[in-house]
């Protein structure tokens, strides 16, 4: 059911650009569903603020005792005090801007949460202040989920709660593409929206039987982040048998997605190679099905390099429409790793012109 938070939740760099803006005074939780990449936000972060010191505090390794302890303090005419270090993960201790993400703080004990709620509302613990340039920002599961995220209201109140999309198949396969995925997995991504799809908008859990849901006994389903760990797998399924594979795929994406993928992979033997692409592009083989063609072109995207644009051109003139129009769009994504050397070939600029109406939908 479409709720307030869900009809406004924005993507992962949406978050990131306002955790920047505004994350050294309003701690930012982050709701999302798992596996879903809230934890690459630190690295996001990162690499944006590259002279803040990036933290990591997990909340479900933690009890009270991991937060602070006390250190006894004696003064030179007897007396003393009582002052508190902190756990060295916070951060707390670096006399520089720090970036802190409190991870899972929805499934940290309550005693967790109260410790915390200082740090996340004042930039303050123990004896220790942060520096005002300091990042504090939350992550943790949607409650919807079940899977033991728990927010009292006054905690939610000491923060900005907001909600991170669900990514869609396009916007993983673009991330895949730049992130060594397995192109089986991504042209199986692509025949497969439905993995991708939100629990809250399936009514019965057999009418989806890929993804998690709270009203589902299955253990392993699909996720992006249960996507790649397949991705690792099927990068190794020379090494084993069959058999092996589906097993493995099984316990990684669950048995429906498992049993597609599998098919999905035998298109793999239609594939050529990319040395028969790079030494012969016009009698290079070019697959007979359209599954095929795609894994042609996300392998084709990930492995492009610039000593063999001109040979793919050639072999690309060869392949579908559509098939080209997905190349020029992977090429045109604002985060593809390889497309200056893409834009820099004149026949790739050639193809362009000549094809400019298949980009007539962004005008």
């Amino acid at each position: 059911m479409a709720t307030s938070a869900n009809l406004y939740a924005v993507n992962l760099d949406e978050i990131a650009q306002a955790i920047i803006a505004g994350g050294h005074q309003r701690t930012i939780l982050v709701q999302g569903h798992m596996g879903t990449g809230k934890s690459s936000l630190l690295n996001m972060l990162s690499a944006e603020l590259p002279k803040h010191v990036a933290c990591y505090f997990d909340c479900t390794t933690k009890d009270l005792g991991d937060i602070t302890i006390p250190d006894i303090m004696h003064m030179d005419d007897g007396s003393g005090f009582v002052r508190y270090l902190t756990n060295e993960e916070l951060g707390a201790h670096h006399d520089k801007p720090i970036i802190l993400m409190i991870d899972e703080f929805g499934k940290s004990n309550p005693a967790v949460k109260l410790a915390l709620l200082r740090m996340m509302l004042e930039r303050k613990i123990g004896s220790y202040t942060l520096h005002p340039d300091s990042i504090v920002f939350a992550t943790t599961n949607l409650g919807a989920e079940g899977v033991g995220d728990l927010l009292p209201a006054h905690a939610c109140n000491r923060l900005t709660v907001i909600e991170s999309t669900k990514p869609t198949w396009e916007q993983w396969i673009e991330w895949g593409i730049n992130n060594d995925v397995d192109p089986t997995v991504l042209g199986w991504c692509r025949n497969n929206d439905k993995a991708f799809a939100d629990f809250r908008d399936v009514q019965d859990p057999e009418d989806n039987d890929y993804i998690f849901h709270p009203r589902s006994t299955r253990t392993a389903f699909v996720t992006p982040r249960s996507l790649e760990a397949a991705s690792d797998w099927m990068k190794v399924r020379d090494q084993f048998n069959d058999k092996t594979l589906t097993s493995l795929l099984i316990g990684t994406i669950g048995g429906s997605a498992a049993g597609d993928m599998m098919a999905f992979a035998r298109l793999a033997d239609q594939l050529p190679s990319i040395d028969s692409i790079k030494s012969d592009p016009q009698s290079a083989l070019v697959p007979t099905s359209a599954g095929a063609v795609m894994m042609v072109v996300y392998k084709v995207l990930s492995t492009l390099e610039r000593d063999w644009v001109d040979q793919w051109m050639t072999y690309m003139l060869r392949l579908s429409k559509e098939a080209q129009g997905v190349f020029a769009n992977g090429v045109r994504g604002k985060k593809y790793a390889k497309q200056a050397i893409v834009m820099q070939n004149s026949k790739f600029t050639k193809w362009a012109m000549d094809n400019n109406y298949l980009f007539t939908a962004d005008k």
